[in-house]
């Protein structure tokens, strides 16, 4: 990349937490951060966010009229956005901004389709509230920006889509800060059901419920958990850069089913192959895995690694594990754990999988992956403002 695009704030929502040291002591603690949920006559394993992020979160709904008729995923980004902001001196009138979700105004949508087979009639908030523009349009609201403001689904990869286009942005002159992510709130009843209809959730009893990056397993495992999670991209490095985008890979393939993706996962060797290209690295330190606990999602993925880095394996993990699939979020929550390992030079591992090699003196460059529905990929390479490489 010809142009530095830095990283310069960093903030998510979760079960990890909601600050940098709450979300680095749960990847430090490696203690799997589920806990059941009733679906109908069935109870699963979710995981939601922490009790201080559900207090926080009361408090904004109440802070404004207007956000008492929010989606739970919009408040989510709010959060997560001001919290991002809420130590950078920036103008923010001069902020772009691009957040998505992978489904959307999930609660809303469903309590306003069931009042309306109950009764045929629907809120006036009903379409306003529930439209896909609805959270980077009210994040807008709350910083008070004034430019684009852009939404987007593209599944699981949502929020690796909207740093592609902050890059793209930044790079063409057309923004001066461009704030990135997604925001997911899926733990509805008619959401659970559809990923339990496709016999990709986990029906594990203990608590290790999301067995991401066990190769070896034979049933699927996913668990989904609600998150929401921004990034400020900039041009250039400042004394505020957390972590540099060293390259960017993106990449589609021709699927066979709606959910799947093809044995050796091309898009995601094309992705990687694209940023390391654009990096001038032929191998990196670490990738965290899209990994989201399926039997056929986690191979093919793993096969695309080997494929692509052969006899330069990088060290492996995710964190899918201990947070469980935050669909839109989850590219986001895997970039902050990329820059919170590489301040702390610590690699944090995933207990499924065992790294045949030893860990680096130094984690200079880590990958992350993003795979969704309709054979999509996105592959970033982060590193320190300070890295030689």
């Amino acid at each position: 990349m010809h142009t530095p695009i830095s990283i310069s704030a960093i903030a998510s929502v979760s079960a990890l937490g909601d600050s940098p040291k709450k979300v680095w002591e749960s990847y430090v603690s490696k203690t799997p951060l589920f806990v059941k949920k009733s679906i109908g006559s069935q109870e699963v394993f979710v995981a939601k966010i922490s009790v201080d992020t559900e207090k926080a979160l009361s408090q904004l709904r109440a802070s404004r009229p207007s956000y008492k008729t929010l989606d739970r995923s919009v408040l989510l980004a709010i959060l997560a956005s001001n919290y991002a902001l809420q130590k950078i001196d920036i103008d923010k009138q001069t902020i772009d901004i691009n957040l998505g979700s992978s489904r959307g105004a999930t609660s809303l949508f469903e309590k306003y389709h069931t009042d309306f087979l109950h009764t045929g009639k629907v809120s006036p908030f009903t379409s306003p509230t529930t439209t896909l523009g609805n959270i980077s349009s009210w994040v807008s609201q709350e910083l008070g920006t004034r430019g684009i403001q852009i939404d987007q689904s593209v599944t699981c990869s949502t929020a690796m889509h909207s740093l592609l286009n902050g890059i793209a942005w930044l790079q063409a002159d057309m923004a001066r800060a461009f704030l990135v992510g997604g925001s997911e709130a899926a733990l509805t009843p008619f959401t659970i059901a559809q990923m339990m209809a496709l016999k990709l959730y986990s029906k594990a009893t203990h608590n290790r419920a999301c067995e991401s990056m066990s190769f070896q397993k034979t049933k699927n495992t996913m668990v989904l958990g609600e998150a929401a999670g921004v990034a400020l991209l900039e041009k250039g490095i400042s004394n505020r850069t957390l972590a540099l985008i060293k390259g960017y890979g993106f990449a589609s393939e021709i699927i066979t089913h709606n959910s799947s993706i093809t044995e050796n996962a091309q898009s995601i060797q094309n992705a990687m192959m694209m940023a390391l290209k654009k990096s001038d690295v032929t191998t990196v330190d670490a990738i965290i895995m899209h990994a989201p606990g399926t039997v056929k999602g986690d191979l093919a993925e793993k096969n695309a690694i080997d494929t692509v880095f052969k006899d330069k394996q990088p060290l492996l993990t995710s964190n899918k594990w201990l947070v469980g699939h935050t669909f839109a979020a989850s590219g986001m929550l895997s970039i902050e754990m990329a820059i919170y390992m590489l301040q702390h030079n610590t690699f944090i591992e995933n207990p499924f999988y065992k790294n045949p090699q030893a860990l680096p003196k130094k984690l200079q460059t880590v990958l992350v992956n993003a795979i969704g529905f309709g054979g999509n990929a996105v592959s970033i390479i982060l590193s320190l403002p300070n890295s030689s490489r």
